[in-house]
């Protein structure tokens, strides 16, 4: 494996224009060191549907079809296949973050172009992005989990590899947990998950470190007035969503419109508050949803990686713990430079990570000892800051 250590150089692609108007969006965004495409809100959309989703009975329904029952909704989805695809073929599920959704993978596919990465599914959880905001709707980890399993059966999806972003780590916990269930009942799984790249995501409940000003705003009574006025006011979005970013990243007047873009659909900044309490749902799943479990059960059949931020307001202390109580069996850890918002600050990084660690390094479905979990480097904690 490559090691991203303090040492390296990353190579990074000139800046390009990717469906935008360039007469509204002249440059493209800034990072700290590079520039990257200006990829709209729109363009991401464009390239993907809504489908059908029967929530309680977990199933994603044919396209068009719109039986007149309750429980019917429509949720967004991005698919890439290949053109000769192998049914067999191991697919990369990219989980979304909070509160960007799947529109926070934009900077990293264009990445991953013309890799060899494979198949790939974009999820959008219900309350986000383009997919639809109930009021009245059971919010939730198991529901997003439930969600998952009905795009990978409505995919054909055998095998994946999953890439989780922000929350979706909780998600990729109780994932993981269903797929130790069946084995343990004796049961074949109808997606078999063949690792777990988990970015600034939760991993264990004593290592949150969310502000109260954030997420436990969002959930307080309060929250849902908060929320509301991000919705109507640009200024209240945008001092709602300065801390999910680095003091030294300069986010360019056209990122956060496109950001507003992609989290205001559908009155979609106004729901943020309705799914702001996956942190509380963790406290109450704490032996369920916990790395060290599952990767002390699971890690001679699942690969994972665990990739933390400097930055990190929400979620810095993750990394450390799982390097400090798992490292020493061999797990992946990197932490690398920036703010929470890793997918925006440094997109390059993390598609260098999924190439390393993803189904393009054909080690996944392997035995551990070919897979070699932990990637090369002299502090045995993977690479850290590239």
């Amino acid at each position: 494996m490559s090691n991203l250590n303090n040492n390296a150089t990353t190579a990074v692609r000139k800046p390009v224009t990717v469906g935008i108007d360039t007469a509204k969006h002249p440059r493209g965004f800034d990072t700290v060191e590079n520039e990257f495409p200006a990829i709209t809100a729109r363009a991401w959309f464009a390239r993907g549907d809504r489908a059908p989703y029967d929530h309680r009975a977990k199933e994603i329904l044919r396209p068009g079809a719109t039986p007149d029952r309750p429980g019917v909704i429509h949720v967004f989805r991005r698919v890439t296949r290949e053109a000769t695809q192998n049914e067999d073929a191991v697919w990369t599920s990219f989980l979304p973050g909070w509160p960007d959704g799947s529109f926070g993978w934009a900077k990293v596919d264009h990445h991953l172009a013309g890799e060899p990465v494979g198949p790939r599914l974009f999820v959008e959880y219900v309350g986000h992005g383009d997919s639809d905001k109930p009021a009245d709707y059971p919010y939730g980890t198991t529901e997003r989990a439930d969600l998952v399993e009905a795009l990978w059966k409505a995919e054909g999806i055998k095998s994946t590899f999953i890439v989780g972003f922000d929350y979706s780590s909780i998600v990729a916990l109780e994932l993981l947990s269903r797929q130790k269930d069946r084995h343990d009942a004796g049961l074949k799984p109808t997606t078999r998950i063949e690792g777990v790249l988990l970015i600034n995501g939760g991993l264990f409940v004593d290592a949150h470190t969310h502000p109260w000003f954030t997420t436990p705003v969002l959930k307080s009574p309060v929250g849902s007035l908060v929320t509301s006025l991000a919705q109507r006011s640009k200024f209240a979005f945008r001092e709602l969503m300065k801390p999910l970013w680095s003091k030294n990243y300069n986010v360019a007047p056209e990122e956060f419109e496109e950001l507003y873009d992609a989290i205001g659909r559908r009155n979609g900044v106004a729901a943020l508050s309705r799914s702001a309490d996956f942190v509380d749902q963790h406290k109450r799943n704490s032996e369920r949803w916990n790395l060290e479990r599952l990767f002390h059960a699971l890690r001679d059949d699942v690969a994972f990686h665990i990739v933390g931020s400097e930055e990190d307001p929400f979620e810095w202390r993750q990394v450390v713990a799982a390097r400090e109580r798992l490292g020493a069996y061999g797990l992946d850890t990197r932490i690398l430079p920036g703010g929470h918002l890793t997918t925006s600050e440094h997109p390059e990084l993390l598609a260098r990570i999924i190439l390393d660690v993803g189904p393009a390094n054909g080690r996944l479905g392997t035995d551990s000892t070919s897979r070699a979990t932990n990637a090369s480097g002299p502090d045995n904690g993977g690479g850290v800051l590239p």
